[in-house]
């Protein structure tokens, strides 16, 4: 199976909002939390999805730029 880059641009864009969304619901939680270990379980449950969100980010903005011929071979 084969994704175009414009899809997989868009993929990646929807991906990296739901990403970004559980992430920021994590952080905007962390202030609620009395526990000392939930705050760290909720932190690193954060960052991690900020961690997708970035590498979403990263390959939609690669496969943006496979798709405008400013990258890759340009067939």
């Amino acid at each position: 199976m084969r994704i175009s880059a414009a899809i997989a641009v868009w993929m990646c864009a929807a991906f990296a909002l739901i990403c970004l969304g559980f992430a920021l619901t994590a952080f905007s939680g962390h202030a609620t939390l009395t526990d000392a270990a939930e705050r760290e379980v909720s932190l690193g449950y954060a960052w991690f999805w900020t961690f997708l969100f970035c590498i979403a980010a990263l390959f939609g903005v690669l496969s943006w730029l496979i798709k405008a011929g400013k990258l890759g071979n340009p067939e």
